[in-house]
C-alpha cells in the first residue's frame, strides 16, 4: 500500500489542527474563525473541504510547481555569464541596469541578487565581515601631531551649567597637553584654546580632529578653485598648521 507524503507548512498544520478541533466539537465555529482570522463563511468552506478531501485538500496547490514568472535556466546562465565577464565588481542593482541597458535583458534586481549570491558573485553584508582599516602608527616626534576634540557634558554636575571640555592630546605620547572648558564647541572657543596651547607648547605640524563642521566643509562649492576651508581652518593656515579630519584621505588609520 502506497502512502502519500504531504509537504505542509507550519501555518497549514496550525489551520488543520484548529479545523479538526472544530469538527470534534472542542471549538465553536466562531472561536475557530477568531483563531484563524477568517470569516465564519470561510471556516465553513474549509471544514467542507477537510471533510471531503482530508488534510491534503488544505495544502496549497502551488507548492512544488514552477512559478509562471520564473526565468528559464538558459536565461539565468546567460545573465550570470555576462555579469561574470563584464560586471563582476558591480552590485546587483547596477548590474541589472546594465543588463537591461546594454543587453536588453529585463531581470529584477532581487532576482539577480539571488542568482549572483548562489553563483558566488555577490556577498551579503553579513557575509562580507567587518572592513579592515589600514593602520597608521603614532607619530615619532613629540608635538608633531596633536589630536583635538570636544566633549559636552554636565562637568560640574548641579554646580554649574552644561559646558564643553576641549582636549588637546599629543599623538606620539598620548599625553594630555591642554584642557580648557568652553561654553560650546565653537570655532572661537577652539581658537582661544589653540592660542593657549601654542603659547605653552609651541606650534604642532598638524591637528587631527573628528568630522565636526568646525573643521570640515561638508558641501563644498563646485566653482571654488581652492579646497574649501572653515573659519578655524583658515586661522590654522595663517599659523602654517595643517588640519587632518577623520576618514579623509590623510587619515585612514586607527589610533593604536
Amino acid at each position: 500500500m502506497l502512502m502519500k507524503v504531504l509537504s505542509v507548512s507550519e501555518r497549514e498544520i496550525s489551520r488543520i489542527d484548529t479545523l479538526g478541533r472544530v469538527l470534534e466539537g472542542r471549538l465553536t465555529i466562531v472561536r475557530g474563525a477568531d483563531i484563524l482570522s477568517l470569516s465564519r463563511r470561510q471556516v465553513h468552506r474549509l471544514l467542507a473541504t477537510l471533510q471531503r478531501d482530508g488534510p491534503s485538500g488544505l495544502v496549497s496547490k502551488k507548492r512544488g510547481r514552477t512559478s509562471n514568472r520564473a526565468h528559464s535556466t538558459a536565461l539565468r546562465q546567460h545573465a550570470l555569464a555576462l555579469v561574470r565577464e563584464h560586471y563582476s565588481d558591480f552590485g546587483p542593482t547596477l548590474a541589472a541596469e546594465k543588463l537591461l541597458e546594454l543587453h536588453s535583458m529585463r531581470i529584477g534586481r532581487e532576482t539577480l541578487r539571488l542568482w549572483m549570491k548562489d553563483a558566488g558573485l555577490w556577498l551579503t553584508r553579513r557575509d562580507r565581515g567587518p572592513r579592515i582599516q589600514q593602520p597608521r602608527y603614532r607619530r615619532d616626534c613629540y608635538g608633531e601631531l596633536v589630536q583635538i576634540d570636544g566633549s559636552t557634558h554636565h562637568w560640574f554636575e548641579d554646580r554649574g551649567p552644561k559646558c564643553t571640555l576641549l582636549v588637546f592630546i599629543d599623538d606620539a605620547t598620548s599625553q594630555l597637553q591642554h584642557l580648557q572648558f568652553a561654553a560650546s564647541e565653537s570655532a572661537f572657543d577652539y581658537m582661544r584654546a589653540t592660542r593657549a596651547y601654542v603659547d605653552q607648547h609651541g606650534k604642532p605640524v598638524a591637528f587631527y580632529s573628528d568630522k565636526h563642521g568646525i573643521f570640515r566643509v561638508y558641501k563644498p562649492s563646485r566653482k571654488a578653485e581652492q579646497p574649501p576651508m572653515t573659519q578655524f581652518g583658515r586661522a590654522l593656515a595663517e599659523l602654517n598648521i595643517d588640519i587632518i579630519c577623520a576618514n579623509s584621505s590623510q587619515a585612514n588609520f586607527v589610533i593604536l
